[in-house]
């Protein structure tokens, strides 16, 4: 099925499935029915079969799911049998975080370099890269293949950063800044505003209170 006919509540469950057939994976679990996954992952078994159904089902009537099989399909649905060139943009306390964080690399998700406009952080080694002034982003987009870029700069250059990385042809932008950013369509946006979570959080607390 083509990827705009599935729902993004589907595919926002996807890296769960992910995560927990790795798990089971690990504890050497061969084979799990729906209804055992659904006790593990929190979905419903009809949720589950739902799911799946949107991209061929994997399961068989009497078997459940092999879960090595499900994982390596799953692995394919979500993109990781290939490798992502990827820059950080904002070289301030998030940004070196995710330069740090290496879980990142171990799904493919190669960190190519690290940029900043501040003279006192341009030079600095984080994770063995050198912060480059952002002044040459759009070269190194150009000659590393790069698709992805992470913008952990403040609100108020946020846009400017994504204009330049739009102008310099990459394909998705995961979105650390507190504004909400104005991109063609063509643009795969991720947003990840670390304020609003904070606040649903809020939210529920008002209420257990």
């Amino acid at each position: 099925m083509s990827a705009n006919k599935i729902s993004m509540a589907v595919i926002k469950r996807l890296p769960k499935y992910h995560r927990y057939l790795a798990e089971l994976i690990d504890k050497d679990i061969k084979r799990i029915s729906s209804k055992e996954l659904s006790e593990i992952i929190g979905f419903t078994a009809s949720q589950i079969r739902q799911d799946l159904n949107n991209f061929g089902g994997f399961g068989q009537q009497g078997y459940g799911y092999n879960v090595e099989d499900l994982y390596n399909e799953i692995k394919k649905i979500i993109g990781l049998t290939r490798t992502y060139n990827t820059i950080i943009i904002g070289a301030g306390n998030l940004g070196q975080a995710l330069a740090n964080y290496t879980s990142f690399g171990k799904f493919g998700f190669n960190l190519k370099g690290i940029f900043d406009k501040n003279p006192k952080v341009v030079g600095i080694t984080i994770n063995d890269i050198e912060v480059i002034d952002v002044e040459n982003v759009k070269e190194f987009i150009k000659n590393n293949d790069v698709e992805i870029a992470y913008i952990c700069t403040s609100r108020s250059g946020a846009q400017e950063v994504a204009d330049v990385l739009v102008e310099a042809g990459i394909e998705a932008i995961w979105n650390f800044a507190p504004v909400d950013l104005e991109i063609p369509k063509e643009i795969i946006v991720e947003n990840v505003h670390l304020i609003d979570n904070l606040l649903t959080l809020s939210y529920f607390l008002k209420d257990n209170d």
